[in-house]
């Protein structure tokens, strides 16, 4: 898939709901593919931000015994920040508004992924 073709299912997504303020394809390694984040927001910190909490998430769950990890959800006391595996090399990362309805953006997200890789 082509980076336009990332960016429209990035802003697609965005404009799905009111409740999805930003996301971003990272690599694994924290390198943002595509991003459709606040103009404020560095996408290449966001990137290794991401990489730290893949990295982090992954060695829990091997830990505890919970199987590979394939989502992380931090909640803060004004928003959601999702990170959901897009494939093996690559991780779609959502931001949502505090009182967003979780399991419709992760359908959403999930759909976004589906949209990217078919």
């Amino acid at each position: 898939m082509n980076a336009q073709m990332i960016q429209l299912t990035l802003n697609e997504l965005n404009a799905s709901s009111e409740d999805i303020l930003a996301s971003a394809l990272i690599s694994n390694d924290g390198l943002p593919v595509v991003t459709a984040l606040s103009a404020d927001v560095d996408g290449d910190r966001v990137g290794g931000m991401t990489a730290a909490l893949l990295s982090l998430g992954t060695r829990v769950t091997k830990e505890l015994r919970c199987g590979n990890m394939n989502q992380v959800i931090v909640r803060g006391d004004e928003g959601y920040l999702l990170l959901l595996e897009a494939n093996e090399e690559m991780v779609l990362v959502v931001t949502a508004k505090e009182d967003a309805k979780l399991g419709l953006i992760l359908f959403q997200a999930r759909s976004a992924i589906k949209n990217l890789w078919n």
